[in-house]
């Protein structure tokens, strides 16, 4: 009922910027939280950055100050804006989305294909 479309990662040098996107497309009623975590090679996946539909942030230690995550609620569309990325930023990003369906009471998480960002040294 929900797709989320990511695109914008690629191949960057260390210091370089790279801005992913995530558009939720379905019977959307409202999205509540929207996040980003990646996974790196033989790692877990971590959360990067979350905001809520209020605007509150929350970031990984290691990215405060570089990522920023920002949301088109009119477009039910996410961001993460990734400033002075480093080699250990490397891995596989995904969109995750906190989404109320039409015609539903419950909030349900829905998530993105994944796109691969890799910073190189």
């Amino acid at each position: 009922q929900v797709q989320l479309v990511e695109s914008g990662g690629g191949l960057v040098q260390a210091g370089g910027s790279l801005r992913l996107s995530c558009s939720a497309s379905g019977n959307i009623f409202s999205i509540n939280r929207m996040g980003w975590y990646r996974q790196a090679p033989g790692k877990q996946r971590e959360l990067v950055a979350q905001i809520t539909s209020g605007g509150s942030t929350n970031y990984a230690d290691s990215v405060k100050g570089r990522f920023t995550i920002p949301r088109d609620n009119a477009r039910n569309t996410g961001y993460l804006q990734m400033n002075s990325l480093k080699p250990e930023d490397t891995g596989v990003y995904y969109c995750n989305m906190n989404v109320m369906v039409r015609g539903s009471a419950a909030w349900s998480d829905y998530w993105g294909q994944g796109t691969q960002v890799t910073v190189s040294s």
